[in-house]
Order: structure tokens, then sequence, then C-alpha cells
């Protein structure tokens, strides 16, 4: 499997595909936790229901930016390209806003 990721080069608006598909993915997994949350675990009357939402957030934040981040600040930091890594952020956030208007259209608008 190693050697599969060495010899084949995606490009650069692929790997962005990938990452904002997985941060897709991710969002409509929290989503769902969201939606059925006190189905699934029934009504929380602690202050631990405020807790576990702010460490969820924070927890998200860092998946978020690793999995829209991480490879961009390899090519910025490691392999000095910087241009690279500023097209790669560029491309997750349009991705990012397409996967946005796919979602208005199909769940919102009908």
């Amino acid at each position: 499997m190693k050697n599969f990721f060495k010899e084949k080069k995606f490009s650069l608006p692929f790997i962005a595909f990938l990452q904002a598909l997985g941060l897709v993915v991710y969002c409509i997994l929290i989503g769902f936790l969201f939606w059925r949350g006190e189905e699934w675990f029934g009504p929380i009357a602690t202050p631990f229901g405020p807790a576990l939402f702010l460490v969820l957030f924070v927890a998200s934040a860092i998946i978020s930016a690793l999995l829209v981040l991480g490879y961009p600040f390899i090519l910025f930091w490691e392999k000095k390209k910087t241009f690279e890594a500023l097209k790669l952020v560029i491309y997750t956030t349009l991705w990012l806003a397409f996967f946005t208007l796919l979602f208005i259209l199909f769940f919102v608008v009908t």
C-alpha cells in the first residue's frame, strides 16, 4: 500500500476534493449526533451536557483543521512548496463551497 502512494501522484484539485469530502462526511456524522442525540442518549439534565458540547466543539475544530490544513502544512513546512500549499487550501475551500451549494439545492430548496 505504501508503494501505491509513492508511485501515484494525485493532482491538487483531487486531493482538495478528498479533503473536502472527508470534512463533509465528518460534519454529516456530527449532524446525525446532534439530530438524534437526545433520542439515543436521553435528555441530559446535568452541567455535563454543555461541557460535552464544548469538548466536542473543540475536538471538531481540531479534526476539521487537520483534515483541511494537514497536508498543506506538510507541503509548506517540509517540502517548501508554499504556492502549492496555498492553492490546495483554495481548492479545498472551493470544493467545500460546491458541496454547500449541493446541500442547499438538494435538501433546502426541495
